[in-house]
């Protein structure tokens, strides 16, 4: 397995050279993971991708590099203490560097001799491939793929001069057959999931980094048979998705946590009027502006406590591109089924992220199949034709119509109302309103997904996280296992709001410490365990400066941790 590294200012190309790279590795036949981090800024600063890739699945990043790929100087500083001994360094002849492993690489000057001075990242391409010793053929099938025809020969050539710069250094083992593999990064996921979620309607204001999400809407609207509407604001564009899911439309919006902050109080409309709808909120670090481009996990309690007063919601924080897809269609059929609103939480990181997943993976729905709902409840309608769009129900949860039907009127707004729909200041009424959305949220316990489990079966230390830290975590454990005395255990939570306990309570029971690993400063998911469980959960590793941690600084909180448990 190895890491590579590409960075450079903004404006370099380093975005689209990684882009390439990462889809002709895949099509050569290697598992690939992919990140970005880049600045806020159109020119200039330091952004860099890593592309981690080898014959084994992979789906996290790593800190310890490979090679780097030195676009300036910066670059070079930032990250050469990083890199391995026998490690590589690309860089261009201009540059003030030096190291044993360096390779001089006048990019600029072979992309002008193959006719276009915009290649120099295909000359990149090249001479990495040629060091791993990859077919040069399938490259340039995918970039076939990849590029318009004007600019196609001279990429080609660009590639070309790349690869005969070096000679092959590295050995990576025998590609694989990906033919029946996806390489697909968060957004993607969650978009094409709530596609398959029967999504018709989604709505959002453009945001970083949650924008991805639109764009991805916008491109498929017309082949996907879906409207999409850019709102003028958060506001708008939470309550075009409540105007539409009242329609009958399955519908979704989605923010960063600013935007979300603006859709709060349509939040509550959704919630006393029982309207089914999908939320996502691609987190990125608050408060206000923040850091936009970056990522944490700091709006868990935000969602799950948004808005004033009290009503069922659901909270689902996916851990990984396969989770974020299936739990995003299973979002849709939640919703439908409770006439909740469900909150989708991902972040910057993992929507920006990609990796490879075989297709059986994406089309095995089994495990997220919401449970059909047992109750046969005649619909009741007073002498105006006015149906009881809030009867009372065993379950709480009400035969649902729509706006719009032609055999029923239908009654919902924001106020307290009776069980047709019309505004009342009963307290004998309140009391069963609240009593009757309150039932929805206890059924819903019962088809709860328990947490992923990684480790040993009786461990000493049972580390709980959730969302998207559950890769960089799971490779942790299983190293610490592989070479510690300690055991180690993982509990990664994708439904976070209600909680799922179940294993949360029997590994508790055996290990001798319960500790939390989170991207946020306050240990919110601990906070969230010792309220729902009495356990006493405090963090092991917090991490909150925008970047997503990895695998090697949590075996360095742990084995401080280990230390002090002994």
């Amino acid at each position: 397995m190895y890491n590579i590294l590409i960075g450079g200012a903004a404006g370099d190309g380093i975005e689209t050279t990684a882009v390439v790279l990462e889809k002709t590795l895949k099509s050569i036949g290697y598992n690939v993971f992919s990140m970005r981090d880049f600045m806020s800024r159109v020119r200039g600063g330091h952004n860099f991708n890593k592309i981690r890739f080898g014959n084994k699945p992979v789906y996290t990043h790593k800190r310890e590099l490979d090679g780097l790929i030195a676009i300036n100087e910066e670059s070079f500083n930032l990250h050469k203490d990083d890199l391995k001994k026998d490690g590589f360094i690309i860089c261009d002849p201009s540059l003030s560097i030096e190291h044993p492993n360096l390779i001089k690489l006048d990019f600029k000057s072979l992309a002008k001799e193959a006719g276009n001075v915009r290649a120099g990242g295909s000359v990149i391409i090249g001479t990495i491939l040629s060091l791993y010793g990859l077919d040069l053929g399938k490259a340039q099938e995918t970039f076939k793929d990849f590029f318009p025809t004007k600019i196609l020969d001279a990429n080609l050539k660009a590639l070309s001069a790349g690869y005969d710069q070096v000679k092959k250094s590295y050995e990576i083992g025998k590609e694989k057959d990906l033919s029946n593999h996806v390489m697909i990064n968060g957004a993607e996921a969650m978009s094409s999931g709530a596609l398959a979620g029967n999504m018709r309607f989604y709505s959002a204001y453009p945001m970083s980094p949650a924008t991805t999400l639109l764009n991805y809407f916008n491109n498929v609207k017309e082949d996907a048979n879906i409207v999409v509407e850019q709102a003028e604001d958060e506001i708008a564009a939470m309550n075009q998705a409540l105007g539409a899911a009242a329609a009958g439309a399955r519908a979704m919006t989605g923010s960063s946590g600013g935007g979300f902050s603006l859709m709060v109080e349509a939040l509550g409309m959704a919630g006393v009027a029982e309207i089914p709808l999908v939320v996502a909120n691609v987190q990125r670090p608050g408060p206000a502006t923040g850091l936009p481009t970056r990522t944490e996990q700091s709006d868990l309690r935000f969602m799950i406590h948004a808005s004033q007063g009290e009503f069922p919601r659901m909270v689902i924080s996916p851990q990984n591109h396969k989770e974020t897809y299936h739990q995003s269609q299973r979002a849709f059929d939640i919703a439908q089924k409770y006439q909740i609103p469900v909150l989708l939480l991902s972040d910057q990181f993992l929507a920006d992220s990609s990796s490879v997943i075989h297709m059986d993976e994406m089309l095995d729905h089994k495990d997220y199949l919401v449970k059909e709902l047992e109750q046969d409840v005649e619909i009741e309608v007073d002498e105006n034709g006015v149906y009881k769009r809030y009867q009372y129900t065993d379950t709480g949860i009400s035969p649902l119509k729509h706006y719009g039907d032609k055999d029923y009127l239908v009654k919902m707004g924001s106020e307290e109302h009776t069980e047709y729909g019309v505004l009342t200041e009963s307290g004998d009424v309140r009391n069963k309103m609240v009593n009757k959305r309150a039932k929805k949220f206890e059924l819903l316990k019962e088809e709860l997904i328990e947490p992923l489990f990684v480790g040993d079966e009786n461990p000493e230390i049972l580390i709980v996280g959730f969302g998207s830290t559950y890769e960089s975590i799971k490779e942790a454990v299983e190293l610490l296992n592989d070479k510690s005395d300690t055991k180690y255990a993982f509990l990664s939570f994708g439904d976070v709001h209600p909680l799922p306990t179940k294993k949360l309570l029997k590994y508790s029971k055996i290990a001798k410490r319960v500790v939390s690993i989170e991207q946020n400063f306050d240990a919110q998911f601990a906070g969230i365990v010792r309220q729902e469980t009495l356990i006493d959960c405090k963090p092991a590793f917090l991490k909150y400066d925008g970047r997503q941690m990895h695998s090697e600084e949590i075996i360095e909180a742990l084995e401080i941790l280990d230390k002090e448990v002994k």
